[in-house]
């Protein structure tokens, strides 16, 4: 039987690459558009997180932003709870399939900026950093 190193800390979470994020780029990959894709893949974060940077960049949408965001953010919890994650330790942004998580926390963050949500905004930046990875990483992945 092996334990966790308590000095340690919790090891990293890995998504499986076959998860719904795993389905939505496949899909993004074949030349679907981000909306095209929620019916395929709803459960995936990704999408959630590219339909809400869009809202934030292209659109200037911060509402719209936070709802996308939001969705891919529970979306992202609910797979890293299904992944083992018990609230706290590295979610490697190396690994693609935690990317979409990553990025729709990193757009909630944003949109919630934009809202005027400031401390939800800052939640958000610590949770990056409590996860491994930071605001800026995490935006070089767009």
């Amino acid at each position: 039987m092996s334990h966790e190193n308590l000095l340690d800390g919790p090891a990293p979470t890995l998504l499986p690459a076959d998860g719904p994020d795993g389905d939505a780029r496949a899909a993004l990959t074949a030349g679907s558009a981000p909306r095209d894709v929620v019916p395929v893949a709803p459960a995936s974060s990704l999408v959630w997180a590219l339909l809400a940077e869009r809202a934030l960049s292209d659109d200037g949408d911060p509402v719209a932003a936070y709802a996308f965001a939001r969705t891919g953010y529970h979306r992202g919890l609910d797979a890293l709870r299904r992944a083992g994650w018990r609230g706290r330790g590295p979610i490697p942004a190396d690994h693609a399939p935690n990317q979409g998580f990553l990025r729709a926390l990193l757009a909630l963050a944003e949109a919630a900026e934009a809202i005027g949500e400031s401390d939800e905004a800052e939640r958000c930046a610590q949770f990056l950093v409590d996860s491994g990875t930071s605001s800026a990483e995490v935006a070089e992945l767009r």
